[in-house]
């Protein structure tokens, strides 16, 4: 009897190293994951990719007119940490699955709410969240490997970029930023009267770089400069002094600037603050 138990925990062990000692080989179509702030919303796609390996892509491989993963090996995964715009239509932040229903003229993008599947068996339209339509582009030069990347970036927005063969289809995603950024000021500069300069700097610059009252601006950047000056603070004084048509001003501010920024030793700031006097003069 010992013999046989001894006999067995010795075969379970040997199953065990067995399962345990793997071949490491290069997957065909790595895993990949990418992150992208955009606005206030962190925004990662997780997918993997495939190449093209002297095939024809779309039309053979990836047929027209079926659902395909974007991708291969399981699905591919969007996240959105706060509700994005897509289409016109609101998707609410969560984890969705990226299909896409290929044309030679026209897709048919998908995010469906099952981001469990193992590509596109499975799949099931009553699961879609949102279809949309969008057009594909010839690229100029072949993307051997199928990437998905963030383009054409602004303070609220990005395109979502698909890329394999000699095709490319993007769309766009656009975040609320302004309500978020305007509830903060509210909180922390307006309700809280703060006199934390780098706070009442923050209003300013957002005030003027989204042409908000510019008076406010100015008032809540001339309390940052009396309190504490900085080359950078002392910049955006000398903007918005500009940006009130306070020309002399704007110069007296833009010097004291460049020689802050001097004895720091930050020379952009130094051709920013020049720029500007010579854009007065």
């Amino acid at each position: 009897m010992k013999q046989k138990i001894a006999f067995t925990l010795a075969f379970l062990l040997c199953c065990a190293v067995s399962f345990a000692q793997q071949i490491q080989m290069p997957q065909a179509s790595p895993s990949a994951k990418i992150a992208q702030k955009v606005g206030l919303t962190d925004v990662t796609v997780d997918y993997s990719r495939p190449s093209t390996k002297d095939r024809k892509i779309f039309g053979e491989l990836v047929p027209y007119g079926q659902v395909w993963r974007t991708g291969a090996n399981g699905a591919t995964v969007l996240s959105f940490s706060t509700d994005v715009i897509i289409d016109g239509k609101n998707i609410p932040a969560g984890q969705y699955a990226l299909y896409a229903i290929p044309g030679k003229s026209e897709w048919t993008m998908i995010l469906s709410k099952n981001i469990k599947l193992w590509g596109a068996i499975g799949y099931d339209q009553n699961e879609d969240l949102i279809r949309f339509n969008t057009k594909p582009e010839k690229l100029s030069k072949k993307a051997e490997t199928f990437e998905i990347s963030f383009a054409n970036m602004t303070d609220t927005g990005s395109d979502i970029s698909l890329k394999w063969e000699n095709t490319r289809v993007d769309f766009r995603i656009e975040t609320e930023v302004d309500p978020l950024v305007m509830a903060q000021i509210k909180e922390f500069v307006i309700d809280g009267d703060s006199s934390d300069p780098s706070l009442l700097y923050s209003a300013a610059s957002y005030y003027y770089t989204n042409n908000k009252d510019i008076n406010q601006a100015y008032s809540w950047i001339n309390e940052s400069v009396d309190a504490d000056p900085k080359y950078w603070t002392m910049h955006l004084k000398a903007k918005i002094e500009a940006a009130l048509g306070k020309k002399t001003e704007a110069v007296e501010t833009a010097t004291e600037a460049i020689d802050l920024a001097e004895e720091a030793g930050n020379p952009d700031y130094v051709g920013l603050n020049e720029r500007l006097i010579k854009s007065l003069r």
